[in-house]
């Protein structure tokens, strides 16, 4: 007997309901009425279509839809006011951190049109689907985060793409053939987008730098430099407006100024420094208390506001220090000649003095311009001999101020600063920039006698206005509009998961009885001082630590236990320090509260710009790591595991403190598993650990300049191998 074929199941209410659901997320621009969609979704039968009809109405009630017109429906959005920061994924899709703190909205590759990584975008959201997480549109790109990408051009007969780093931008530039500025084939150079056609996939772009063959040393430190949008050369016009200042000091400027010229003055700096924008002078006073002057470049006399360097000093906000050079904020004259308090010449400062007792008791202090005469110029080096021997130039005014930093130092960590004399990484290079040798940095006495003085006069001008404290010392109104360096409290959930890891160590960071984060922290590093760990947790209860920023709203300095802190004594490389400097002068004159508002934005400029010399800073360090270990591919070295993730193993080879991958495709011998809460890998088969601080041998397998990035394998008669 014939079987009767099966009759197709049709869909059930909630079922067409999904459908219809369907159509609109995927085209949230378009329109339509109950026909078009019942036809998209298949419903030929007058029952159906009718169920449709009824469907799109409810949407409508219920604020899935929009009736546009009659008849016609359109998804709705929650508001196209949304404006959030592009954070794209490795997939090309991102996510959209909202401006107003709410919940991340995802965003397909389609749907981000032109937006790129860090873009500040405006987006239509969608309205939210039962368990499925928030999505939407771009509809509008209202600040780009970079205006210049870099990359290798790929040049063709008659046109080029521009090859960038995808974490940048996911998709290559076009460049005309007549926009290459005479570039060639595979060197890397500067671009702008000009336009992207709405239905290009390919954004059309122009060569507006040449910076070199790939592989030559400046051309990669300026990519560098351009791809976190930094300058990497100073306008000319700007240049010669700093020429045009003259060096002579009038002798009614100096009539207006405290006088230090006949006071035992000095600078300590590194050897290399050209900028010494700090001095320190001491002497006894007939009281019995040592009168100690903090004396800072006056550089906010030479320039004046809103002026060309001014204004491209603001831009700047910080000189960026790479590792093979420094790109000043400042122009030369000014920053190496100028201001830079050189031996021997008449220089005009702002100063910080104090009278302080032999325990290092702040009795009375002032603040104001001054001129000073340095007597000498130390390297840290020749000042720290100084220390250890007691003997050389202004030996007695040096181990006076070693004494009483010493103290200074006592009494903060007494208060609860937090300890962190981390070992810099520093690259000995011959003159082609090329890495010969690694050293390390460590800071001595002389290092921290010019730390301790330097934290005393930044914290004493904060309190200075903070306390609403005037030149005469007495009480005032609510504290005027100032530049704070602030400091956030750990945050909880990262101590805690760093407070976890620890333990396997025997270790304890969590606080003891009555003591406070900061003191256990610093117990904590204290006990792993010398062991095979200590870099490893050092770099972990950094990262447990929030990022110090600038701001007018005061919370204090938590990792320096200051309840009042700003940024005074480095005003040659930073600007929130001529800020400083121009506040202080005029809160000092008796000038009214200047705009908050403004301040804020200033301040959120300048930790922009701090943040990225400091990413910039750390891919030069990257591309010279690489560079150095190019030739020493196959070679063994002695390594710690110094991060784990569901990619593989980093890690950092003891001799040199490079660091580098052992992808997980490389782990050959087992299948892997990450193990986030415990920082470790397991094998599946034979439960073999990577652990964090684990020490492990490593061969090097590839060095890739171009995408500054170490490969590592693990060598085969390694113990952690083998166990």
């Amino acid at each position: 007997m014939e079987q009767k074929k099966e009759k197709k199941k049709r869909p059930g209410r909630s079922e067409m309901k999904a459908m219809v659901q369907e159509v609109f997320f995927n085209n949230p621009q378009k329109t339509y009425n109950y026909k078009q969609i019942a036809s998209l979704i298949g419903a030929t039968k007058k029952s159906a279509r009718q169920l449709v009809e009824v469907l799109l109405f409810e949407l409508s009630e219920s604020g899935f839809l929009s009736q546009v017109s009659t008849g016609r429906f359109k998804l709705l959005s929650r508001g196209s006011q949304i404006t959030g920061t592009v954070d794209m994924t490795a997939s090309g899709a991102a996510y959209i951190v909202p401006d107003d703190g709410g919940e991340d909205i995802f965003v397909t590759q389609s749907n981000l049109k032109t937006a790129l990584h860090g873009d500040r975008v405006k987006i239509l959201q969608f309205a939210r689907r039962k368990r499925h997480q928030m999505e939407g549109e771009v509809v509008e790109v209202i600040k780009r985060k970079r205006e210049l990408f870099v990359g290798v051009l790929d040049v063709s007969p008659n046109f080029a793409f521009l090859v960038c780093d995808n974490k940048v931008i996911n998709k290559d530039i076009f460049i005309p053939k007549d926009k290459l500025k005479g570039a060639a084939n595979g060197q890397k150079v500067v671009a702008k987008i000009v336009e992207w056609p709405e239905k290009s996939k390919n954004p059309v772009g122009e060569v507006v730098d040449i910076l070199g063959d790939t592989g030559n040393n400046n051309a990669e430190m300026h990519a560098i430099l351009a791809e976190f949008n930094l300058p990497y050369s100073y306008p000319s016009e700007v240049v010669a407006a700093a020429e045009k200042i003259s060096e002579a000091i009038p002798k009614e400027e100096i009539a207006k100024r405290r006088d230090f010229r006949k006071v035992a003055t000095f600078t300590i700096d590194p050897a290399d420094a050209k900028d010494f924008d700090d001095a320190l002078s001491v002497k006894k006073l007939a009281n019995g208390l040592w009168e100690v002057g903090i004396h800072i470049a006056d550089v906010t006399h030479y320039v004046q506001p809103d002026t060309l360097i001014d204004n491209e000093g603001y831009e700047r906000a910080t000189s960026v220090y790479l590792v093979d050079r420094v790109v000043p904020m400042l122009p030369e004259r000014l920053s190496n000649y100028l201001c830079s308090l050189r031996p021997n010449e008449d220089k005009l400062c702002f100063s910080v003095v104090v009278e302080m007792n032999d325990a290092a008791e702040v009795k009375k202090s002032w603040v104001g311009r001054t001129i000073i005469n340095s007597d000498r110029r130390f390297s840290y080096e020749e000042a720290q001999t100084v220390i250890e021997t007691g003997e050389g130039d202004l030996s007695d005014e040096i181990l006076t101020l070693d004494r009483l930093a010493k103290q200074l130092r006592a009494a903060r960590f007494k208060q609860g600063a937090v300890s962190f004399d981390r070992v810099e990484v520093k690259f000995n290079i011959d003159e082609q920039g090329k890495p010969l040798g690694v050293f390390f940095k460590e800071s001595k006495d002389a290092n921290k006698l010019i730390e301790e003085f330097m934290l005393l006069a930044n914290k004493r001008v904060a309190e200075l206005i903070g306390k609403s404290e005037l030149s005469s010392g007495f009480l005032r109104q609510k504290p005027k509009t100032f530049v704070y360096r602030i400091h956030d409290v750990p945050d909880p959930d990262k101590f805690e998961t760093f407070s976890k890891f620890v333990r396997k160590f025997g270790l304890e960071a969590t606080p003891q009885g009555k003591e406070s984060i900061s003191q256990s922290l610093n117990r904590l590093l204290d006990a792993v001082q010398g062991k095979k760990e200590q870099n490893i947790i050092e770099t972990l209860a950094v990262r447990t630590m929030a990022k110090a920023i600038y701001s007018t709203h005061n919370i204090g300095h938590y990792g320096l236990a200051f309840k009042y802190y700003s940024h005074f004594t480095s005003p040659i490389r930073r600007y929130p320090d001529m800020m400083v400097h121009r506040l202080l002068q005029r809160y000092i004159d008796g000038g009214r509260s200047v705009s908050a508002e403004q301040y804020e934005k200033m301040c959120e400029h300048c930790s922009e710009m701090e943040q990225r010399s400091a990413d910039a800073e750390r891919a030069s360090i990257k591309y010279k790591q690489v560079e150095f270990l190019k030739d020493k591919e196959g070679e063994v070295f002695e390594g710690v595991i110094s991060g784990v993730s569901e990619w593989g193993l980093f890690i950092e080879i003891v001799e040199n403190k490079c660091e580098g991958l052992v992808p997980m495709r490389d782990l050959d011998d087992d299948f892997y598993q990450f193990d986030e809460e415990n920082y470790c890998l397991i094998g599946r088969r034979s439960r073999r650990k990577f652990q964090l601080g684990d020490q492990v041998k490593i061969q090097v397998a590839r060095a890739n300049l171009e995408k500054r990035q170490l490969d590592f394998v693990l060598a085969k008669d390694d113990d952690a191998w083998m166990r």
